[in-house]
């Protein structure tokens, strides 16, 4: 089973500060439902090839899993894909200037393996709701200026 979908929203802070804080795990936990932690494993500057560990509680499973930056084009992309873990799964943002707003997209692909139920459509329905509840969650966030950066 694949689950794939994209989703958007716009949110009405500065795009460099908004690509800012997706694009920096240790913030995940402050926006992402079920992380319950996210650190970069790799050193230097954050960009493609950097290594970040999450820890996070889904669908009643606590999953260790290790990502790597596959896309990281400051302002304009940020993406990364599973090292590790019981699912794989691909993500890619994308952000641009949309009247007055900066409109991010995600585009994600997950291959839940074992982990979930083979209920196709039910469990991409709750993984879909999931991810529209953290942008929803990161909109506001950011636009309440709560932002507690790492």
């Amino acid at each position: 089973m694949m689950i794939s979908f994209e989703l958007n929203i716009n949110i009405y802070r500065p795009l460099p500060q908004v690509f800012r804080f997706v694009a920096m795990p240790e913030n995940d936990f402050q926006w992402q439902y079920g992380t319950l932690a996210s650190s970069r494993i790799s050193e230097g500057e954050m960009g493609v090839g950097t290594i970040f560990r999450t820890v996070s509680h889904v669908m009643g499973h606590r999953i260790d899993s290790v990502y790597e930056v596959t896309e990281f084009e400051p302002n304009k992309r940020y993406g990364f894909q599973t090292q590790s873990g019981p699912m794989t799964s691909q993500t890619l943002y994308t952000f641009e200037v949309m009247g007055g707003c900066t409109k991010i997209n995600i585009f994600t692909h997950i291959q839940p393996g074992e982990l979930l139920k083979p209920d196709n459509m039910a469990t991409e329905k709750k993984v879909k709701k999931q991810y529209r509840e953290n942008l929803a969650l990161l909109k506001g966030i950011l636009e309440a200026d709560r932002v507690v950066s790492a």
